[in-house]
């Protein structure tokens, strides 16, 4: 069975899939950390993250796997915490964003769930990696609670502001890039999570798969 779960930044996907992925007994796929990978490794070589031939040549020669607890291997080495530095934050949408590296990166996530089946989360595993999954869903929140929570997450409450202006830069480059732009597919459900805890979000999406509680 694959379950794709899409939604803009801090909307809970990580959080959501990892625990709903646990409780159905499959993998977790986090889409997401795969294009970090690719961006880590752009920088680390020293290329130009807006060079879409020389990011896409990374993305297809990266070996890319998980762990038993889902976090991602890069050429069979660990990848976090690497790919979620501030460096990579500043580049991720960029790199990703280039049509060559989803068609590099795209046949491995599906390669992945279609082993032992998945719960996946990205900006487009509903729509374009996984378009004929057996569940869609697509998380929100508002931008303000998205903010408030990643400042908590980051430990940087005071710059709430900053936080929330940067989210919405981030969601405007997802939803109007060319390739792959994050949008909901018609046959998600949506589910809103500004007033729900994960563990709340995560019975919802249990109750919808007839999985029970």
């Amino acid at each position: 069975m694959i379950v794709a779960i899409d939604g803009p930044a801090a909307s809970g996907k990580s959080t959501v899939a990892r625990a709903l992925a646990a409780r159905l007994g499959l993998p977790f796929l986090d889409t997401g950390s795969m294009y970090r990978a690719v961006t880590l490794k752009v920088l680390e070589r020293g290329l130009d993250p807006t060079d879409g031939e020389a990011c896409a040549a990374v993305a297809e020669a990266i070996a890319l796997d998980y762990d038993g607890d889902g976090r991602i291997r890069i050429d069979g080495q660990p990848g976090e915490p690497h790919i979620r530095g501030a460096e990579v934050n500043r580049h991720v949408s960029r790199v990703s964003a280039h049509p060559g590296v989803r068609r590099a990166i795209v046949p491995k996530q599906r390669a992945l769930a279609e082993q032992r089946g998945a719960v996946a989360e990205g900006r487009d595993t509903t729509t374009v990696v996984f378009p004929e999954a057996d569940h869609k869903f697509f998380l929100t929140a508002s931008p303000r609670e998205r903010a408030r929570r990643r400042a908590a997450e980051e430990d940087r409450v005071h710059e709430v502001e900053a936080i929330q202006a940067a989210i919405e830069r981030r969601d405007a480059r997802d939803r109007e890039r060319p390739d792959s732009p994050l949008r909901r597919s018609p046959d998600a459900l949506q589910v809103d999570t500004d007033d729900l805890t994960p563990e709340q979000v995560v019975e919802r999406l249990l109750e919808h798969l007839g999985a029970g509680a």
